[in-house]
């Protein structure tokens, strides 16, 4: 019989900031018994990578776990790859911290299990042609990426064995294509039916290698998977297998292939990642377009003909359909150059800066597809908490200690092609958008390292459209489904509740709306707005910041108009942003003037746009006029009347945020709240809460209306 290499790769990972039950249950349910299951088949050897959130909380919580994990590393069953640390997306990190992400990892692993690992894990195989520079100088040797990057660069099904060179300037790694059968096979297919591809494929090629690698958690953890894979032993019985059939599948590890066989051939492959990955980074008509493409091409039979040259957006995309993903991206890189120009060599504190830098770079908070990712809150909030105490570092350093100082600088800081004003003090980081709305659109609370600005928009997704069909399933199937095929809902009506913005949610947006306007309206972003400043450009008037001293201020000025039936009536605005060096104070004093030639009647609101994480936890809340004993939760909605103070308070992080200001208005409170997909199925996600306070001004021409707002966060 025809003999055939098969060679195995599990990923197992958990993003920095996941709950620590979903690290237990993720370890009790899969990776512990995946690893007692090796422990009793040691015929069965394969390669395994673990991510660093995913070791350290090992090492805290399970630590005979890593002597488990080095005694089938002496025992030669397995091989270890190394990666980022804490699974970054290697090409849109910078590279002195992408190669020292692998070191550290490397590092970690030799001195855990004295193993010398040669092949890194590619976090969501995320390939740029320029990585095997980096790779080879982190002293890599191989890695693992998916069938559809061959396909891609036109090769066919028939080419996806062994393992190819790649280069750039001569730094060579080789590429072990994966197996897309496999992949989709292992393990939702019975045992039978992979060992029976196996064997096909034996006779079709002869003595090749063949790759499978994909997550861990599809093992366990995926719905329904505990149930198949180890209650019902579905991997007791496809190890079985394979040690039934050792006579001709020969198992090996990445290295030992490589050690033993020549490449397969040379190839050069284009930016990539797996075929799902390519579809999620499109934009949402995008998505839907493509997908209606791949029905056709199936049902006319032309799909695995035109593959090659069908194809979706590149990891990249992320960044331009999400703005949220794009400014935390542009603030990692903002800290990690702070960071780097802070420390001199060997600096003791530099270590632990960079680390906080690295889990700030974690990939799965800056993207979306179909996990959660980018829309869970807490994910957005750990990668900012570790970007924070890592600046924090390199403030200290920069600034020696000092209790009081103010900085600000002007730049392109997320590369939007215009210009940002980013404000710091020990206490705080406001950074101001004069050409969006000249409003705020990120607010650090330095002490407790927490985004108060940390919140999504509501957008259009190309997977809307399915929630007609979507079923309210909180159970699991007896045969397990991957989830790239799972519609189901986890409640009743979410179709009912989708909104869309058509802003960005900042804070000290300028409104001016019809008076036909409610509360309801307003917060399903269906309302007619009439004035346009929202999301227009202001001119930075003044800008008084100075080196040395602990105030400074900036004026953001615009010329626009209102327009209603008696057509445009030309209305200034002027607002300055004062700022101390020993506090957490935003004092803002505002100016409209009407330079028309006819009275107005309107109603104007600043929006502030705030998140405490949580819509429904009684430790977090907002009060008004300081009345403690009239606690409303984040995700309460209201209409209410003479208000001048509104206070946010998190008992959990302990923060206050007080929003005072000299004139009582109406306030309109509502949450944010984003409908998205993620493996349970469609969910609801509390963002962040809208408050606008809102007053009803009579201007005559020339006339000026100010108000003056304090925010202050302590």
């Amino acid at each position: 019989m025809a003999k055939i290499n098969l060679l195995l790769g599990i990923h197992n990972h958990q993003p920095v900031g996941n709950f620590e039950g979903v690290f237990k249950e993720a370890y009790e349910k899969c990776y512990l018994p995946f690893i007692k299951a090796l422990e009793d088949h040691p015929k069965i050897r394969l390669t395994l990578h673990y991510t660093g959130p995913l070791w350290e909380w090992v090492e805290w919580n399970a630590p005979d776990f890593l002597e488990r994990i080095k005694a089938l590393v002496n025992k030669n069953q397995i091989e270890l790859l190394t990666g980022g640390f804490y699974e970054p997306i290697l090409p849109i990190i910078p590279e002195a911290d992408a190669i020292g992400q692998i070191r550290m990892h490397t590092r970690f692993i030799k001195e855990r299990f004295g193993y010398n690992s040669a092949g890194l894990w590619l976090a969501e195989r995320v390939w740029d042609p320029s990585l095997p520079k980096t790779l080879s100088a982190s002293d890599i040797k191989y890695t693992i990426l998916d069938e559809s990057h061959f396909t891609y660069a036109g090769l066919k099904h028939k080419d996806i064995y062994g393992y190819y060179l790649t280069e750039r300037e001569n730094s060579a790694i080789a590429i072990f294509p994966i197996d897309k059968t496999l992949r989709y096979f292992i393990p939702f297919k019975l045992p039978e039916e992979t060992i029976e591809y196996l064997k096909r494929t034996a006779e079709e090629k002869g003595e090749i290698g063949i790759t499978y690698a994909d997550d861990g958690e599809k093992f366990g953890v995926w719905p329904g998977t505990y149930k198949w894979v180890f209650e019902e032993k579905w991997l007791e019985r496809f190890f079985a297998a394979l040690d039934e059939n050792s006579d001709w599948i020969n198992l090996m590890t990445f290295s030992e292939f490589l050690n033993k066989y020549p490449p397969t051939g040379r190839v050069y492959l284009p930016t990539a990642s797996y075929e799902e990955m390519m579809e999620w980074a499109l934009p949402a008509e995008a998505i839907e377009e493509y997908e209606k493409t791949i029905e056709e091409l199936k049902t006319a039979g032309k799909l695995e003909e035109y593959k090659p040259f069908i194809r979706g957006g590149f990891w990249d995309n992320f960044l331009a359909k999400y703005l949220e993903a794009n400014n935390m991206h542009k603030k990692m890189l903002y800290v990690s150059r702070k960071v780097n120009s802070a420390f001199k060599a060997n600096d003791v504190k530099e270590d632990a800066a960079k680390k906080e830098l690295y889990r700030g770079q974690c990939n799965c908070a800056y993207w979306h597809g179909l996990f959660g990712g980018l829309y869970l809150n807490y994910l957005r909030h750990a990668v900012y908490k570790h970007l924070i105490l890592s600046e924090n570092a390199a403030d200290e350093k920069k600034h020696k200690g000092k209790e009081s100082y103010l900085e600000a600088e002007l730049i392109d800081y997320n590369s939007d092609g215009s210009k940002e004003i980013l404000i710091g003090n020990p206490h705080l980081n406001a950074y101001l958008s004069p050409d969006y709305g000249g409003s705020i659109i990120e607010i650090d609370f330095k002490p407790k390292a927490f985004n108060l600005s940390n919140i999504m928009s509501r957008r259009r997704e190309g997977y809307h459209y399915k929630l007609k069909t979507a079923k309210n399933d909180k159970g699991s199937s007896t045969e397990p489904v991957s989830i790239h095929h799972i519609i189901k809902s986890k409640e009743e009506g979410l179709d009912e509740l989708l909104h869309y913005d058509w802003y960005n949610r900042y804070s000290f947006l300028d409104h001016f709306i019809d008076s036909s306007t409610t509360l309801e309206s307003f917060a399903r972003s269906n309302y007619k707005e009439i004035g346009d400043f929202v999301n227009q450009p202001y001119v930075i008037e003044e800008f008084s910041f100075f080196k040395g001293r602990t105030e400074g201020y900036a004026v953001l000025k615009r010329e626009g108009a209102i327009y209603s039936e008696k057509g445009a009536v030309p209305i200034t605005i002027r607002k300055r942003f004062s700022f101390n060096g020993n506090s957490g104070m935003i004092d803002v004093s505002y100016s409209l003037i009407n330079t028309g030639a006819i009275p107005i009647e309107i109603m104007f609101g600043i929006e502030f746009n705030l998140t405490l994480l949580a819509g429904n936890d009684e430790s977090r809340y907002y009060i008004l006029q300081d009345r403690e004993n009239e606690k409303r939760q984040m995700a309460v909605s209201g209409d209410f009347y003479d208000i001048d103070k509104i206070s946010l308070i998190d008992r959990w992080a302990e923060i206050k945020v007080d929003i005072s200001y000299a004139r009582k208005s109406g306030l309109w409170v509502h949450p944010i709240e984003t409908i998205s997909q993620s493996e349970e199925g469609f969910e609801r996600t509390y963002q962040g809460t809208t408050f606008l306070p809102i007053w009803k001004l009579n201007l005559k021409p020339r006339e000026e209306w100010d108000v003056n707002i304090r925010l202050n966060i302590k």
